[in-house]
């Protein structure tokens, strides 16, 4: 059964009304001219998109989310819509009555409010009336032309996975194992530094923790908890840490040590202390230091830097967010976030945006991880996240921590393992920036 409406022209359509597209329930040259017909192919699908063809070449009709079916009642659709085209252009006339947007006639074909109706009474004929529930021109939807040469109706259905992916990834072992290659390989551009020192920052329960486990994880073999991790309303971090991967369980350090911090809460008084980042971000906080939210960093605390060398400085911030939270983020979060940025941005910084939990938020990409960059929804979520935070879309990385899971998943190591080779070429700019700031100053001098 072949459409008659354009691809153009069911583009427009879709336009309209979001990631869908349309699929063709019943055309009145192949089912017939009935009500009947019309009832059997359409009723309880929803939405519909509504089209007639008229001898002089119009194209026009309407839109609702209700379901056809013969009650005789009407039905409120206060999105329901009348539509023409004018060439590609589409035409909108919105419902002016919503209460009376569509009548469930089972004489008839789509019933739109009084105002138009496709196939009447059984005929191949259109049922005009523009001064009804939906205003339009009539000389301007159907030329006055109510003689029908086709009828179509299409279902509305949600698409909810693009066609390629977005982003380009090879799934497979051999790209774990270069991503892994890389890691270890990975040598600062300046010789003073042997690690790149990556800051890791977000709220109450994102998953940091399980962030540095689930790396670990990849690298040691086997899924492990070194860090403390696990489901509490308050930061089960405590202190500050910093945690060395390793290239197996005796293996030497690998050039890249994740910091740790007390989880970021929306009140003033508890949580991470957003004077205490500019310390951490500037290499004054020893190991284990115990966070007070109460009270910033002493400078005179035990362990406290003084003179910090490059090597102890934050050369990558990483915000760790929820995927399943990004569209209800409270605005103080926000706020704080905004706040902690600008003393990156300040301190010349690069940052990203490690997007945890996404399975949890996408049934799509649950049940096949490597549709992360064909979901729909998680890209949206990333679009959201980048407006909340600041950071650019190309900044943002998702990946799935392993919280439940005992054994190792190659789709599941490709996503943590280039989250982490993001932030040794973002740890690459800082170091670029530093060589270029030193060189200005001593040609200055």
């Amino acid at each position: 059964m072949n459409s008659k409406l354009s691809e153009n022209h069911q583009k427009e359509i879709c336009s309209q009304l979001g990631h869908v597209h349309l699929k063709l329930l019943y055309k009145a040259t192949v089912h017939g001219y009935t009500a009947s017909a019309f009832h059997q192919q359409c009723d309880s699908l929803s939405p519909t998109v509504s089209v007639g063809y008229n001898v002089s070449g119009y194209i026009f009709g309407g839109y609702t989310r209700q379901p056809f079916n013969q009650s005789g009642q009407y039905a409120n659709d206060d999105r329901a819509f009348l539509f023409t085209f004018e060439g590609r252009k589409l035409i909108k006339y919105p419902v002016a009555n919503a209460a009376y947007a569509v009548r469930m006639m089972n004489n008839c074909g789509p019933y739109f409010g009084e105002s138009l109706v496709l196939v009447h009474t059984g005929k191949p004929i259109v049922y005009s009336n523009a001064a009804s529930y939906y205003p339009f021109n009539a000389a301007q939807m159907h030329g006055n032309d109510l003689n029908l040469i086709d009828c179509e109706v299409y279902q509305v259905l949600e698409v909810t996975k693009f066609e390629d992916p977005w982003r380009t990834v090879t799934w497979n072992l051999e790209h774990k194992l270069e991503l892994m290659n890389y890691i270890e390989n990975y040598k600062p551009l300046i010789s003073s530094v042997s690690q790149a020192r990556i800051l890791l920052i977000g709220p109450v329960g994102v998953g940091k923790s399980s962030f540095f486990n689930s790396v670990n994880s990849v690298f040691r073999g086997h899924v492990t908890n070194q860090a403390m991790s696990g489901c509490s309303s308050t930061s089960l971090t405590t202190q500050f840490r910093t945690y060395s991967l390793k290239a197996g369980r005796e293996g030497r350090l690998l050039p890249v040590t994740l910091c740790d911090t007390m989880g970021l809460e929306s009140s003033n008084d508890t949580g991470l202390d957003i004077e205490d980042i500019t310390s951490i971000l500037k290499g004054h906080l020893p190991d284990c230091y115990q966070f007070n939210p109460a009270a910033p960093l002493d400078p005179e605390a035990s362990g406290y830097r003084k003179s910090p060398s490059l090597k102890d400085k934050i050369h990558c911030v990483t915000y760790v967010l929820d995927a399943c939270n990004i569209s209800i983020m409270p605005t103080k979060m926000e706020e704080k976030l905004s706040a902690i940025r600008k003393k990156a941005n300040h301190l010349r910084i690069p940052q990203l945006v490690v997007l945890t939990k996404v399975d949890a938020a996408c049934s799509l990409v649950k049940e096949d991880l490597t549709n992360v960059y064909q979901s729909i929804y998680i890209k949206e979520i990333m679009q959201q996240a980048s407006t909340k935070v600041g950071i650019p879309l190309s900044c943002i990385v998702p990946v799935r921590n392993y919280t439940e899971t005992l054994d190792l998943d190659v789709n599941c190591d490709i996503l943590l393992l280039s989250a982490i080779t993001q932030m040794l070429r973002s740890a690459d700019n800082f170091y670029d920036d530093f060589s270029d700031q030193l060189s200005a100053l001593q040609t200055r001098e």
